[in-house]
């Protein structure tokens, strides 16, 4: 019957970190490794290379990369290779807050940015809540169309605005010019009223040194 060396292996588990299945004793020095009964002596033994840590038997993931890389390409997904149901393998609530995140995280952005004002960020905080943008292109869209039709609003408005304020300045001319007119008409039977007068009390002096 040979020397055990059960201690001799659970003590060289302990030094090198690993199992007992890992560690190899040399068979041709046995009786060496049989005087080893502590930690100590099983470093020496290790060092002098009697005890070894066997290495790690490959555990190859090639072809577990392959079938991944395979299902990313959508291969291998069909109804055979399913369990569980649509809502389990995939939950509406998951997607619907994967495009909340989406969209809200757009709306903050363009904020931030000045691309859109608070108000406009907040009528469409309220859209997106109500489920009527179903991905980020079209609120990008729908964006650019509300900008437009404010920039097209602001212009309309800026034009009406000039032309009022033109119509209010030609009002004005008019009726300065017609209060000018007004006054020279007025003016006018003055001063012939006037000429009149005279006229009467020019000839009237004359007449008195004749009776006299």
């Amino acid at each position: 019957m040979g020397v055990s060396l059960l201690l001799q292996k659970r003590l060289a588990a302990s030094v090198l970190k690993c199992g007992k299945r890992k560690i190899w004793l040399d068979p041709n020095e046995v009786n060496e490794i049989s005087m080893a009964n502590s930690r100590q002596n099983i470093r020496k033994l290790v060092k002098d290379g009697f005890v070894i840590k066997k290495p790690e038997k490959v555990h190859s993931r090639f072809r577990a990369n392959a079938w991944a890389e395979a299902k990313r390409k959508g291969r291998h997904t069909g109804h055979g290779k399913r369990k569980g149901a649509k809502e389990a393998r995939m939950p509406v609530k998951v997607l619907w807050m994967r495009r909340m995140r989406v969209l809200r995280r757009l709306l903050k952005k363009y904020r931030e940015a000045k691309k859109i004002d608070k108000h406009l960020y907040h009528q469409l905080y309220l859209k997106a809540k109500g489920n009527e943008f179903k991905n980020k292109r079209v609120l990008m869209e729908y964006i650019h169309k509300a900008k437009k039709e404010k920039a097209l609003e602001k212009t309309l408005a800026d034009q009406a605005e000039a032309r009022r304020h033109k119509n209010k300045m030609a009002r004005e001319r008019k009726a300065e010019a017609a209060a000018v007119k007004a006054g020279k008409a007025i003016d006018a039977p003055k001063a012939e009223e006037t000429e009149t007068e005279e006229a009467t009390e020019a000839p009237a002096a004359p007449r008195s040194k004749a009776k006299k």
